[in-house]
């Protein structure tokens, strides 16, 4: 009667793909006002008083007031004034948005198969489930 040898088991193995996503920061966008300067000019219209002096010629008379007589009249002009206010040009929204993307992935599985190698006379009887080997 044949002796019953030892049972000896190999464990084949199979990589599986699994794969997992994590947030990282890919990019710091910086966003500011930037002012610049301009020169404008531009043409106001003013109006000034001037003094006009007319003589007119009278029939002669007794000048025997010859006190000397003063008149004052102020001349008026107009001053121009500046004033400088800001005005909202427009508004600008920054915002995050997110978007879907797929992204192919592509990676070389590896599946442990078992070969059998006989060397000599040996008999070897397979019995694989499902086919396998």
């Amino acid at each position: 009667m044949p002796e019953k040898h030892e049972k000896r088991e190999l464990q084949l193995h199979k990589e599986q793909l699994q794969v997992s996503k994590k947030w990282s920061e890919t990019a710091n966008v910086r966003v500011y006002k930037r002012t610049y300067t301009e020169a404008k000019q531009i043409n106001v219209p003013i109006t000034r008083e001037e003094l006009i002096i007319e003589t007119k010629s009278v029939p002669s008379v007794d000048t025997q007031n010859s006190g000397i007589e003063t008149i004052t009249i102020p001349l008026m002009e107009e001053r121009i004034e500046v004033i400088l206010h800001p005005t909202v040009l427009e508004d600008v929204e920054i915002y995050n948005q997110q978007y879907k993307e797929i992204i192919p992935i592509q990676e070389m599985l590896k599946e442990e198969i078992v070969r059998i190698e006989t060397m000599g006379d040996a008999k070897v009887v397979l019995d694989f489930p499902d086919g396998e080997g």
